[in-house]
């Protein structure tokens, strides 16, 4: 599998040949460029720390001490953080005033797959065009190593995901009484990576006492596939009915995607995850709301409701970030489950999420389905298809636009997106995986899969020149 190079990170499988994987050369040349390039940007007040957390991958232990040697081979300090979620590792950055970061994780990509993000001194990855300068760096290989006594040093500090729990707990809008008075039963599945260390330990500190773990054990073999969707947690649906359980909690590898399990057993759908917790915001902070073009309207229509401004993003976590800055949102995020909430930090964390959604969930007094059916209800059709080298994207994007801007409002910032009066169709490269995305959503399931499965057949007939 060929290296994956986006402002997502550099993601491949372990193991092959230099440059068809991720392998220690090719880790060790990514790393140099990341420390080439963030020693240019070094500002005053700022040290010379690099944290390095990591996800339960098997591979995670080997990569971080090519990582920690490298950065320390540039005259770096490493300050390691160990099992560490993506928002942690994000969040001590800030805390420490650090140069940078990175974080040894591929997300929701299988166990075999591993990756590094990288982060500026904000705690926030790295932009399109910082992460292109990365890239040419690693290219070139222009690389300067330190002198002996110029050497970087490496240290251990595992008290982040605690600070990170006391930033949650400190937020205004998490209300730590309601949670416990409530005396919710939780059940919750980790994949068997660092979720499972770090949501028991939120769960604890907000409160609850009654907590039912699914694949909690940080093994990195992960229980079922790691992308949080409703075909993949079957075995937690069954749990949060079998126990009575108030509510089920999802998190990917990286605790970066938060997925939610109604009462009864049913999704509540992880698109919903932002419209919940938006919901709960707005009702005690207007303001503006951002979401990616993938994500559903319904984020859109509960900011209306609330007299707000809603505006959509281009794919990628960067992307969502930087409009909210722009348009001063007072919540935002993606409908994979993301939620970024700018009062803790700018970065998807699904912790912060289970912390309001928990409070919303206690003040409200409803059941999680009955909060699921008091919003808009859309469905989403999400597809893909597989990429080939005859596939030309581009030629397909500019058909596709082509034949539907004169009839529909069409959006090109990312790949095509396509507005009909009853729903959309967002097609688009994957920053993550060698495949086009095909998104739809709908009024009803039926009429999504119909837009979806149209906009494939158009997709086919344009790559394989069919009439």
């Amino acid at each position: 599998m060929p290296l994956i190079k986006s402002i997502s990170g550099i993601r491949g499988t372990i193991g092959g040949e230099v440059g068809e994987g991720l392998t220690p050369l090719d880790i060790v040349r990514f790393t140099a460029a990341y420390a080439t390039f963030i020693k240019k940007s070094q500002r005053a007040n700022f040290s010379k720390k690099i944290i390095v957390g990591r996800d339960a991958r098997i591979s995670g232990e080997m990569i971080y001490h090519l990582v920690a040697g490298t950065l320390a081979g540039q005259g770096l300090d490493v300050v390691n953080i160990g099992l560490a979620t993506t928002p942690t590792t994000e969040l001590a950055v800030i805390q420490e005033k650090a140069l940078g970061g990175i974080i040894l994780t591929a997300s929701h990509n299988p166990m075999e797959w591993n990756a590094l993000k990288l982060l500026t001194s904000k705690g926030e990855f790295l932009s399109a065009a910082e992460g292109e300068e990365v890239l040419k760096i690693a290219a070139n290989e222009n690389f300067d190593f330190a002198t002996v006594e110029h050497l970087g040093k490496i240290s251990d500090d595992f008290t982040f995901l605690q600070k990170h729990i006391d930033n949650i707990l400190s937020l205004d809008l998490v209300d730590i009484e309601a949670i416990k008075k409530a005396d919710f039963t939780v059940a919750i599945d980790a994949v068997n990576s660092v979720g499972g260390i770090a949501v028991p330990a939120l769960l604890e500190a907000l409160g609850v006492k009654k907590i039912i773990k699914l694949n909690c054990e940080p093994t990195g073999i992960f229980a079922h596939n790691p992308e949080p969707l409703p075909e993949h947690l079957s075995e937690i649906s069954s749990l949060v009915k079998e126990t009575k359980a108030d509510v089920g909690f999802v998190v990917d590898p990286d605790v970066d995607r938060l997925a939610i399990v109604c009462e009864d057993g049913s999704m509540f759908g992880e698109e919903y995850t932002l419209v919940a917790v938006a919901d709960y915001v707005l009702q005690n902070k207007p303001g503006n709301t951002v979401s990616n073009l993938s994500s559903s309207r319904a984020l859109r229509d509960i900011t209306e409701k609330y007299g707000q401004h809603y505006s959509a993003s281009a794919v990628g976590e960067v992307n969502v970030v930087t409009l909210m800055k722009q348009t001063n949102a007072v919540i935002g995020g993606e409908g994979n489950g993301g939620i970024i909430y700018p009062a803790s930090h700018y970065g998807r964390d699904a912790l912060v999420g289970i912390a309001l959604f928990l409070t919303y969930l206690a003040k409200t007094k409803k059941t999680v389905s009955a909060l699921k059916k008091s919003y808009p209800q859309y469905y989403i059709s999400k597809n893909k298809i597989e990429l080939t080298p005859s596939i030309d994207i581009d030629k397909i994007f500019a058909t596709i636009k082509n034949n539907y801007q004169r009839q529909y409002e069409v959006n090109d910032i990312d790949g095509v997106k396509i507005d009909f009066p009853t729903g959309w169709v967002h097609l688009r490269k994957s920053n993550t995986e060698p495949i086009i995305r095909i998104y739809a959503e709908a009024k009803t399931q039926e009429q999504a899969e119909a837009f979806a499965k149209a906009i494939m057949e158009e997709v086919k007939r344009i790559a394989f020149n069919e009439k």
